[in-house]
C-alpha cells in the first residue's frame, strides 16, 4: 500500500483521474499480486503483465465510480480493485492531494503505464507468474516541481508541524521536489515492496514519455468543486507574508537620548537663573545693607513684626488666625492627655497591655499565603478570571518535573549514512550516554514515596493521556523515541560494510517525523512516546540551531504531573513524590552527566528555605537596632550618673511598644480573616521601627533638652512638652496612616495587604507612643530625679548634683551643622546639587526596567538557579499557550465552523488562519506554532474516505479503525453529501468517537490523545462548550519577554474574538499560559506606581495642609521633598539595577511613609518658629528637630540595614538591603539638608497669630523672652 497508509483517504477521486486519463492503444506492466516482498514480508509484490488494461472484476468496484458524473461504465485498469481501496491519504490541501495521487494512481493503474514505467528486474513466483521486482519512473520535472509547490505549506494540525516533515524523511525545510520523491520511492524506507527508481525530465528519454498530467496550484478549485487551499496550506492564497511593525527608534535628539539632553538643558538653565537671581539679590541686599536674610539690627525691642502690640493681631489673616486655633487645640488637647497619663501610669500601662493582648490574640487566627499565585495576582484580575475558568473547563495545568542534561565529556562523533552526507552528532547524543540517561530516566520513575501510610509512585501521579487503554506516564523524552528500552536502543541493522539502520537513522527519522508508528525501517520501530503521544524534537532537545537536532547539546526530560483543584489528598501525593524525586537528583552521581532540574515545588520550596536562612540575619539587624536604641535614648551627664542617666529599660519598652503595635495590627486583620504575606512579615518591622522610634526620640530628646518651669509639676511638664511636639508626631502618623490606607486601593494583592497592616500598625504605635510610652517615660523620670539606677530601680544611690546639659548630637546640630548648612554660599550649591539629582533621576525614570527575574527570588546556592540559566541557554520553545473559546460559540453551522478552523473553506481571519499568521512573525508576537486544532483533525477524521470514523451498525457503537469486523461501517456515505463537513446533530453524533478515540496504525487522526481535555462537551453529549486551541510560545528569557507576549497574545485573542463573534456576542477568546498571572501586573505596574505614589502624595498633602494650620504652601513644600526623594529613588534604582515590580513598589509606598518622617518635623518646626527671617527660623528648626531624626532615624536605621548585605538572598539583598540603604541615605540627605535650605529661600511667612499666640502664652516666664 506503499507509503500512503500513512494516513486515510479513499481512492475514489485517484482512479477517476486514472480513467479520465486513459489513452486507447498502451499496456500494463502489471496486474494483481503475487509474492511477498523480500524487504517488506508483509506487503506483496505486483504480477509481471504486459497486457491491456483489464475491467474492474466486480461491481463493487465498478459502483464506486458511478458516483463521479460521465464515468465509464466499464472502465479500464491495471490494477485490481483490492489494490485500488488499499490506497488512502488524509490530505487537508484538494490541489495537493489531487496532484500527489496522480503520482500514484498513475503509477499504479493507469492503463497506459507503459509510456512511462519500465520493469526493470524480476523475480520467479510460481510457474505461470513472475513478480515485478524493480521499476524505472519517468516523471516530468515540471509534475513534480507543481506536486511540490502545492503540498509545501500544508499543515498536520495535531503535530504543530508541516505535512512534508511526515512524508519526507527530513524537515520540511530540507525537502525538495526530488528528494521527496525519492524517498516515498525509495525501498529502505519501510514502506515500498519493490524499487522504484524516478528519474525526472521533461522531454522523452529512452524512448519513454515522462508521466506529465495536469496539475493544480494550491489556489486553484478542482473540477469537481472543491475548492482552493485555506492560507494556512498554502502561503500563495495568504497574498503577501505578513510583516512585524518596524519597532520605534528611541527617541533622541542629536543622536543622544531626548531625555537626557532635555533634562541637561533644563539643568543648565535652572543654574543660569538660579544663581543669576542669587547674585542679584546679593547685590541688592549690598545695596540696601539690610535684607530679610540678614541679621536682624541689634535692638533691644521687639522685632518688626510684633511692633504695635495690641495692632498686631489685626495684621493675621483669617487663614492664619483659624490654624493657630486649630493647633491650639492639639495643644491643649495633648496636653491634658499627657499629664493625665503621668499622673494616672499604671492605669494607662495596664489598659494598654489590655488592648493589645486582646488584638494580639488574633494571631492564633493567623494564616500566612505562600501561594505565589495568591500573592502577585488579584482575584478579580483577568488573568486570574481567565485561569480560574480555564481550571474549571479543562482541569488546572499540569505540574511539571523537568531535568536539563548536559555533558562535560567530548564525546561528539560523525554518522555516515548510506546516502547523503556525513552528519555530526553531539557528544550528548553518544550511545554510551544515551544508556545511562535511560538508566536515570529509569531510577526516576521507579522512585516511590509515602504519603499518609500510602505508597505513591509516579504512575499514580503522572499524565496518562490514553488511560484506562494505556496507563504509561507521559515523559516528554528523546529517549521515547526507542520505547524508553535499552533493547531497541540497540536495534541496527547493517553488515560487515555498512550501518543500514540504528538509533542514529531512528533519531533523524523521529526527529522530522515525531508523530511516526513506523519509522519506515525493516525495525519498523515507532517514534510515538509508549503514552501514545508524540514527543516534539523542540521540547527534548536543546542547544541547537535551526532544526539541526543532531547538534543539540542538552537532553531535556519532563515529566508531566497530574495537578488537582482543591483535592489536598492527590495534591499532597504530588507533593510528596516530588520531594523524592529532589532528593534523588540532588543526591544522583554521575561524572559523564551534569544535571540541572526543577520541580512544581521547587521555587516555593526554595523561598520558603530562604525566609528561614535569612532570619538569623534579620534578628541580627534587629539586635543591633535595639540595641542603639536603648543605649542612645540615655543622655549622659557625667561618669558618676551614668546608671542613674541610662534609658535601656525606657528604650526597650519603646521597642516593645513598636513591636505591640505590629503584633495588633497582623492580629486584627487576622481576626477579619485577611492572610498575611513573607512582605509584611519582612517589611512592616522595619518600617514601624523608622516611624515609632523617631517619635520616641522626640519626645525623650525634647524633654532632655527643656527645662521645667517655676511651680510646675512633673505631669504638667511632660503634658506641656507632648502638646508641642505631639501635633507634629500626629501629623506624620496620621499623613502615613493615610497614605497607606489610600496604598490600599491598589489591584496588586502584595500592595494592597501590605498598605493595610502599615497603616493600621503605623496609628497604633501613634495611640500606644502618647498613651503607653509617655506613662511609661514619667515613670522613668521619677526613677531618675529619685537617683535610682537603670533597670535595678529598686536600689537608691546617694543623692547627687543633678543637671542637665546639652547632647553632644545636638550640640553639633546647633552650633555647627545648621549654621554652616544655611551659610550664604552654602545654600545655592545644595540647590544646585540636589536640582542636579532630581534632573538626573527624571532623566533614567523611563529606563527603570519592569519584572523581576525569577533568579532573584532564589538563595545565592540553589540549585534552581543553574536550572534557570540552563532553561534560558538550551530550550528552544517557551510555555504552551492555550487559546480558549468560551462557551457560547455554535460548532453546529457551516459558519461557527468557518470562523474557527483553518483548512478549506474557512475564513481567512478565523481563529486558526489568525494564529498560524502570527507564528510567522513569531519574534514579534511571540507566537512560535500553528496551533493544534481539534475541529480540523474532527473533519479529516469524519470523512468518508478516512477509515478512522466507523460504527457498529447494530448497536451504533464506535467501531475503532483497528477493529476487523463486518459489521463495522462508515460513519458517512461516499456522497458528494457525505464529503461536506458535519453539521448540526450529525456533528455531535460523531465528536465523543473522536475525543474517544486512540490513534494507531490504521488512524493516526483519534482525538483522545490529544483532544480529550480540549473539548467541554455539555448537556449530555449535544453540544461544544469551551473548547481550546493549543500552540507554544517563542522562547522567553527575560522579563520584558514574558510581558510582551502576554501582551501580543491578548492583542491577538482580541481580534480574534471581533472576528468570529457576533454582534451580540456573550463570549470571548482569551490566551492562557501559566506564567500570565504573574506578569499581568507589569502591563500596569506603571499605572499602578503613578496611582499609589500619587494617592500617597495627595493624602499627606491634604492632612499635612490641615495639620499645619491650614498652611497650604507648608504642604506643598512637604509633598515636593518627598516627591524629589521618590523620584530620586528611581534614578537609584537605575543606577543598582533594581526592577520595577511589586517588590520595589512597596518598598516605594514605605519610602513615601518615611520621608514624612523625615520632612513634616522639620517643617512644623519651621512652621511654629517665632524668628524673624525664614534663615533663622530654618536654622532653629533643623537644629531642635534635625538631631532627634538624625538619631531616631538615620542612625537606628543604618546599622541594621548594614547588615541586610550579608544575606545569602538575592532578593534581600537587591529589594531590601539596596533600598532600604537607599531611602534612609536619600531621606536624611532631603530633611536634614535640602528641606532647611528650600524652607529659607522659599518657607512660608511667619504666622502673626501664632507668634502673638505664643508671646500671650509666656508673658510673665521666664520664656518670654525666648519668642523675641
Amino acid at each position: 500500500s506503499l507509503i500512503l497508509g500513512r494516513n486515510c483517504i479513499a481512492l475514489l477521486k485517484c482512479f477517476l483521474m486514472c480513467v479520465s486519463a486513459q489513452v486507447h492503444g498502451q499496456h500494463c506492466i502489471w496486474y494483481g499480486e503475487c509474492g511477498n516482498s523480500p524487504k517488506v514480508p508483509e506487503k506483496k509484490l505486483n504480477c509481471n503483465y504486459t497486457g491491456p488494461p483489464i475491467p474492474l472484476p466486480d461491481q463493487e468496484g465498478q459502483d464506486l465510480l458511478q458516483v463521479r458524473e460521465h464515468a465509464p461504465l466499464q472502465p479500464l485498469v491495471c490494477c485490481s480493485r483490492r489494490f485500488i481501496l488499499l490506497l488512502f491519504l488524509c490530505v487537508r490541501c484538494p490541489a495537493c492531494f489531487f496532484n500527489f495521487m496522480t503520482l500514484f494512481c498513475e503509477l499504479t493503474c493507469s492503463p497506459r503505464q507503459s509510456d512511462f514505467l519500465n520493469s526493470t528486474q524480476f523475480s520467479a513466483f510460481n510457474k505461470s507468474k513472475t513478480n515485478v521486482d524493480e521499476v524505472t519512473y519517468y516523471i516530468s520535472q515540471t509534475f513534480a516541481n507543481a506536486m511540490y509547490n502545492a503540498c509545501s505549506d500544508v499543515q498536520a494540525p495535531s503535530t504543530n508541524v508541516k505535512a512534508l516533515s511526515l512524508l519526507c524523511g527530513r524537515d520540511a525545510s530540507q525537502c525538495t521536489p526530488k528528494n521527496w520523491i525519492t524517498y516515498m520511492f525509495d525501498i529502505n524506507n519501510g514502506q515500498v515492496p519493490f524499487a522504484i527508481d524516478p528519474i525526472f525530465s521533461d522531454v522523452p528519454t529512452a524512448g519513454m514519455t515522462p508521466m506529465s498530467n495536469v496539475t493544480f496550484n494550491c489556489t486553484q478549485s478542482l473540477d469537481d468543486g472543491s475548492g482552493p487551499c485555506s492560507c494556512q496550506d498554502c502561503s500563495e492564497a495568504c497574498g503577501p507574508t505578513p510583516v512585524a511593525p518596524s519597532v520605534l527608534p528611541p527617541w533622541t535628539i542629536l543622536g543622544l537620548d531626548a531625555m537626557t539632553v532635555i533634562m541637561w538643558c533644563s539643568y543648565i538653565a535652572f543654574l543660569l537663573i538660579f544663581f543669576g537671581v542669587v547674585l542679584g539679590a546679593w547685590c541688592y541686599r549690598k545695596r540696601m545693607v539690610t535684607s530679610e536674610y540678614g541679621p536682624i539690627l541689634d535692638s533691644n525691642q521687639p522685632h518688626s513684626i510684633n511692633s504695635g502690640g495690641t495692632d498686631f493681631v489685626g495684621d493675621a489673616t483669617c487663614c492664619e488666625t483659624l490654624g493657630e486655633r486649630f493647633e491650639n487645640c492639639l495643644r491643649v488637647l495633648f496636653s491634658s492627655w499627657g499629664s493625665l497619663c503621668v499622673r494616672h501610669p499604671l492605669t494607662v500601662i495596664l489598659t494598654s497591655v489590655v488592648l493589645v493582648s486582646i488584638c494580639s490574640a488574633g494571631l492564633t487566627y493567623m494564616r500566612i499565603t505562600t501561594n505565589p499565585v495568591e500573592l502577585w495576582s488579584s482575584p478579580s484580575s483577568r488573568a486570574r478570571q481567565e485561569k480560574d475558568y480555564f481550571d474549571q473547563h479543562f482541569g488546572p495545568f499540569f505540574r511539571t518535573e523537568q531535568l536539563i542534561i548536559t555533558t562535560p565529556v567530548n564525546a561528539s562523533f560523525v554518522f555516515s549514512p548510506t546516502s547523503g552526507p556525513d552528519i555530526h552528532f553531539s557528544s550528548i547524543l553518544n550511545i554510551t550516554l544515551l544508556h545511562q540517561v535511560l538508566d536515570l530516566q529509569t531510577a526516576i520513575t521507579n522512585l516511590t514515596a509515602e504519603y499518609k501510610g500510602e505508597t505513591v509512585t509516579l504512575k499514580d501521579i503522572c499524565l496518562s493521556p490514553l488511560a484506562p487503554y494505556n496507563d504509561n506516564c507521559t515523559i516528554l523524552s528523546v529517549l521515547n523515541y526507542y520505547q524508553n528500552s535499552h533493547e531497541v536502543l540497540n536495534h541496527e541493522i547493517a553488515d560487515e560494510f555498512y550501518v543500514y539502520f540504528d538509533y542514529h537513522t531512528h533519531f533523524l527519522y523521529c526527529a522530522s517525523s515525531p508523530t511516526a508508528l513506523d519509522d519506515t525501517s525493516p525495525l519498523h520501530d515507532a517514534c510515538m512516546g509508549t503514552f501514545g503521544g508524540p514527543v516534539f524534537p523542540w521540547l527534548a532537545l536543546g542547544g541547537y540551531e535551526g532544526t539541526a537536532y543532531n547538534n543539540a547539546t542538552a537532553l531535556v526530560i519532563t515529566f508531566p504531573v497530574n495537578n488537582y483543584l482543591n483535592d489536598t489528598d492527590k495534591i499532597g501525593k504530588a507533593l510528596a513524590w516530588e520531594k523524592v524525586f529532589i532528593d534523588f537528583v540532588k543526591n544522583y552521581d554521575n561524572p559523564n552527566l551534569t544535571i540541572s532540574f526543577s520541580t512544581e515545588r521547587s521555587i516555593e520550596d526554595e523561598i520558603n528555605r530562604e525566609s528561614n536562612s535569612d532570619v538569623t540575619t534579620i534578628v541580627i539587624s534587629y539586635v543591633i537596632m535595639f540595641v542603639y536604641i536603648s543605649l542612645a535614648l540615655g543622655h549622659i551627664n557625667s561618669f558618676w550618673t551614668v546608671l542613674v542617666d541610662s534609658k535601656i529599660s525606657l528604650g526597650i519598652a519603646g521597642i516593645l511598644i513598636v513591636l505591640s503595635s505590629v503584633a495588633c495590627s497582623l492580629g486584627i486583620f487576622s481576626y477579619i480573616g485577611i492572610p498575611l504575606t513573607l512582605i509584611v512579615i519582612e517589611v512592616i518591622p522595619f518600617l514601624v521601627l523608622a516611624v515609632g522610634v523617631d517619635n520616641i526620640f522626640i519626645i525623650v530628646q525634647t524633654y532632655q533638652r527643656d527645662e521645667r518651669m517655676p511651680e510646675e509639676e512633673l505631669h504638667q511638664q511632660i503634658g506641656r512638652i507632648l502638646g508641642e511636639v505631639a501635633p507634629s508626631m500626629f501629623l506624620s502618623s496620621f499623613s502615613e496612616t493615610v497614605a497607606f490606607f489610600l496604598g490600599a486601593l491598589s489591584s496588586m494583592p502584595a500592595v494592597r495587604t501590605f498598605s493595610l497592616f502599615a497603616g493600621l500598625a503605623v496609628f497604633i504605635d501613634f495611640l500606644l507612643q502618647i498613651s503607653c510610652f509617655v506613662s511609661l517615660l514619667g515613670l522613668d523620670i521619677k526613677r531618675q530625679e529619685a537617683n535610682r539606677p537603670d533597670i535595678l530601680c529598686c536600689v537608691k544611690l546617694s543623692e547627687g548634683q543633678q543637671g542637665k546639659s546639652e547632647g553632644c548630637l545636638f550640640h553639633f546640630f546647633k552650633k555647627l551643622y545648621a549654621p554652616f548648612i544655611l551659610k550664604d554660599w552654602v545654600r545655592p550649591l545644595v540647590v544646585a546639587v540636589f536640582v542636579g539629582m532630581l534632573s538626573f533621576s527624571i532623566a533614567v525614570v523611563n529606563k527603570v526596567e519592569i519584572g523581576l527575574d525569577q533568579r532573584l527570588s532564589m538563595p545565592d546556592d540553589s540549585y534552581v538557579l543553574d536550572y534557570f540559566g540552563n532553561l534560558s541557554e538550551y530550550l528552544h520553545t517557551g510555555a504552551p499557550v492555550y487559546f480558549v473559546v468560551e462557551d457560547g460559540h455554535d460548532y453546529k453551522t457551516s459558519e461557527g465552523q468557518n470562523a474557527v478552523c483553518g483548512g478549506v473553506g474557512c475564513n481567512n481571519n478565523s481563529l486558526v488562519q489568525q494564529i498560524y499568521t502570527a507564528s510567522l512573525l513569531n519574534n514579534f508576537t511571540k507566537i512560535n506554532n500553528v496551533p493544534s486544532s481539534w475541529l480540523d483533525d474532527y473533519f479529516d477524521w469524519v470523512k468518508p474516505q478516512s477509515s478512522c470514523c466507523r460504527y457498529y451498525n447494530t448497536t451504533g457503537a464506535f467501531c475503532n479503525a483497528s477493529v476487523v469486523d463486518k459489521t463495522c461501517v462508515h460513519c458517512r456515505p461516499m456522497t458528494t453529501s457525505g464529503k461536506q463537513r458535519p453539521n448540526g446533530t450529525e456533528f455531535m453524533r460523531f465528536l465523543p468517537m473522536f475525543l474517544s478515540d486512540n490513534p494507531n496504525i490504521k488512524c493516526g487522526k483519534g482525538g483522545h490523545a490529544a483532544y480529550s481535555t480540549a473539548v467541554d462537551l455539555i448537556e449530555n453529549n449535544t453540544d461544544v462548550g469551551a473548547t481550546y486551541f493549543m500552540s507554544y510560545h517563542s522562547i522567553l528569557k527575560t522579563s520584558s519577554d514574558f510581558i510582551d507576549a502576554l501582551k501580543m497574545a491578548r492583542e491577538l485573542t482580541d481580534n480574534i474574538t471581533q472576528a468570529i463573534g457576533p454582534q451580540d456576542k456573550t463570549y470571548s477568546v482569551f490566551p492562557y499560559s501559566v506564567f500570565y498571572v504573574f506578569y499581568e501586573q507589569y502591563l500596569t505596574i506603571i499605572y499602578d506606581t503613578a496611582f499609589n505614589l500619587g494617592m500617597s502624595l495627595a493624602a499627606i498633602f491634604v492632612v499635612s495642609t490641615v495639620l499645619l494650620g491650614f498652611e497650604l504652601w507648608s504642604a506643598v513644600l512637604v509633598s515636593f521633598t518627598i516627591a524629589m526623594i521618590l523620584v530620586n529613588m528611581f534614578g537609584v534604582m537605575w543606577l543598582w539595577n533594581i526592577s520595577l515590580n511589586a517588590v520595589s513598589l512597596v518598598n516605594l509606598v514605605m519610602c513615601c511613609g518615611i520621608s514624612v518622617e523625615f520632612c513634616s518635623h522639620i517643617v512644623r518646626a519651621f512652621s511654629v518658629s517665632t524668628r524673624s527671617s525664614r534663615v533663622d527660623r530654618a536654622e532653629e528648626a533643623l537644629a531642635h528637630m534635625g538631631s532627634s531624626v538624625f538619631s531616631g532615624i538615620t542612625l537606628t536605621k543604618f546599622g541594621g540595614i548594614l547588615i541586610l548585605a550579608l544575606s545569602k538572598s538575592q532578593i534581600f539583598q537587591i529589594f531590601y538591603f539596596r533600598m532600604y540603604l537607599s531611602i534612609v541615605l536619600l531621606g536624611a540627605a532631603h530633611g536634614l539638608i535640602f528641606l532647611p535650605v528650600l524652607l529659607s529661600y522659599a518657607g512660608p511667612s511667619v504666622n502673626k497669630a501664632k507668634i502673638m499666640a505664643a508671646r500671650n502664652r509666656f508673658v510673665g516666664t521666664e520664656r518670654e523672652q525666648l519668642i523675641y
